[in-house]
């Protein structure tokens, strides 16, 4: 006889799909700055999501420095809420309201769109989900209040800014090159102010931006930024008048929709003289001024340099292994057929310092082809321990407390804000404000020099693996490399030594140096 028993159901043991979970920020526009700024977002966000059971972490998106006032101009934003319409996401993660947005109308309208999806929102700052929210009320008000803030926070620093200009107090936040910043007062800096005259003598001399950062780029010397010169960053240097001593302030200014444009005399300038140490005589620097008008009116090109740039991929970038110099391309005419070298400028210059003789350009390419091509054929052996290995050296340890001074710089800030809110009212006298406001200054540089230290230990780490990484996926793609690209070359090459004539060693982005030879015609 058949005998049937019925099974209960356990619900609590069905397995439940993931809920994908998305982060999005707004990020600083520098570069460096940028990708330290995400890498530390991303291992809070993780780690975050995964202390959720039944979470899974479904990327980050983020916009570039870009206002919290205008949708339209945050790709980042646009591209999560995209994806949520696509089914990509199923909850979303922020700061704040104000990270997300500061304006009332888009915060409830992206709120309500995505819960028409079933798509929630927290929010870190203010301890909201908008699944339990019964009502917009809350949100609304705190949206309006971000809104304002963001106008209150506008208007409280336009006045204190207008006042300092008007006082001749006004402190510059980032000193150019040849500056550093001591306390509230811009120094000079000795071994860079020597560089800023030499970039002024070889101006005066006839010589162009372009001859100029390529002298430098030789020289070794590095911009404040510790990268290489290019022709924008000379041109700037040359027409910057706090060299003078001199400083004009509010050269570009907000509008009342947080839109910034350049001051073309819609509002008032500052001219304050003597306002820090010189390091050009006002003579040289409009010398100077003069001599560049005058050569970009003889090119008839004043305005577009395109043509004056870098025509070909491997200059500047060919290094001598004997002497450090740099090599100069040359065409060589012989009866058995004309091609293009490099000869290296030390030997140029004294042959007896330098005994490298010139290299073939084809000798180079060649080179190059055989070493990607190796790379290609290896790259599961060579790349995946590479990028997993820079993938272990960031210690997420330091990430965690970058995140951490970051969250003390950002309480900083809100106290400096309040400050000046509070002596523009009257409700503290300039004493009390001048006193709490250097101990907040001190706190705040403190807490940057810290933050600092710990970015540049990382940064040249983040930059490698995200080279390794890019490089990895290049090569994973299997591109058939059968002559020299200059596009491929450009991307994923930083220098090249050369050994001897017949060797050289690629110094790639990711940090890789590798070496290849090629057999003498």
């Amino acid at each position: 006889m058949i005998r049937i028993t019925k099974i209960e159901s356990t619900p609590s043991f069905v397995r439940q799909k993931k809920v994908r979970v998305a982060a999005y920020a707004r990020v600083s526009t520098d570069s460096d700055e940028q990708l330290l700024s995400l890498e530390t977002q991303k291992e809070h966000y993780e780690s975050f999501i995964k202390e959720h059971q039944g979470w899974e972490y479904a990327g980050l998106y983020f916009d570039e420095g870009i206002s919290g006032t205008k949708i339209e101009r945050r790709d980042g934003l646009l591209k999560l809420l995209k994806d949520c319409e696509e089914g990509k996401i199923d909850r979303v993660i922020t700061k704040s309201i104000s990270r997300f947005s500061r304006n009332t109308t888009n915060t409830l309208e992206m709120v309500r769109k995505l819960s028409k999806l079933g798509i929630y929102i927290f929010f870190e700052k203010e301890n909201i989900d908008t699944e339990h929210m019964s009502s917009e009320l809350m949100l609304s008000i705190l949206s309006s209040i971000a809104e304002s803030e963001s106008r209150s926070i506008s208007e409280n620093s336009k006045w204190s800014v207008k006042r300092r200009f008007e006082e001749g107090k006004f402190i510059i936040s980032y000193p150019p090159y040849g500056y550093t910043k001591v306390g509230e007062k811009i120094v000079v800096v000795p071994e860079e102010a020597e560089v800023v005259k030499e970039i002024f003598r070889m101006a005066l001399s006839g010589v162009g931006s372009y001859g100029i950062a390529n002298t430098l780029n030789e020289k070794g010397i590095k911009t404040k930024r510790n990268r290489r010169w290019g022709e924008s960053t000379v041109l700037e240097i040359l027409k910057n008048e706090k060299y003078t001593g001199d400083a004009i302030f509010q050269k570009t200014f907000t509008d009342d929709g947080f839109n910034r444009h350049i001051n073309y005399g819609e509002e008032n300038m500052y001219l304050c003289k003597n306002h820090h140490e010189a390091i050009i005589s006002h003579e040289t620097f409009d010398m100077v001024g003069k001599a560049m008008t005058r050569r970009g009116q003889e090119k008839g090109n004043s305005e577009n340099t395109d043509k004056y740039q870098n025509r070909y991929s491997l200059s500047g970038k060919i290094i001598c292994g004997e002497c450090g110099s740099t090599f100069k391309r040359r065409s060589h005419y012989k009866p058995s057929g004309d091609y293009i070298a490099w000869t290296c400028k030390g030997h140029l210059a004294d042959k007896d310092s330098c005994s490298m003789l010139y290299v073939k350009d084809a000798h180079i390419k060649l080179a190059f082809v055989r070493m990607m091509n190796k790379l290609q054929v290896g790259w599961k052996h060579m790349m995946r321990p590479f990028v997993d290995g820079l993938r272990g050296f960031n210690n997420i340890d330091r990430l965690h407390q970058i995140n951490d001074l970051e969250s003390r710089i950002e309480r900083n800030d809100g106290q400096q804000r309040v400050l000046v809110s509070l002596l523009s009212s009257g409700y503290i006298e300039p004493e009390v404000y001048h006193a709490e406001h250097n101990a907040l200054t001190q706190e705040a540089d403190s807490l940057m020099k810290e933050k600092q230290q710990l970015s540049q230990s990382i940064s040249g780490d983040m930059t490698h693996l995200t080279e390794a990484e890019k490089l990895q996926r290049f090569l994973a793609k299997k591109v058939d490399i059968t002559e020299y690209d200059e596009e491929i070359f450009t991307e994923y090459v930083e220098s090249i030594t050369v050994q001897n004539r017949k060797t050289f060693t690629f110094n790639m982005k990711c940090g890789l140096k590798l070496t290849e030879s090629v057999a003498l015609e």
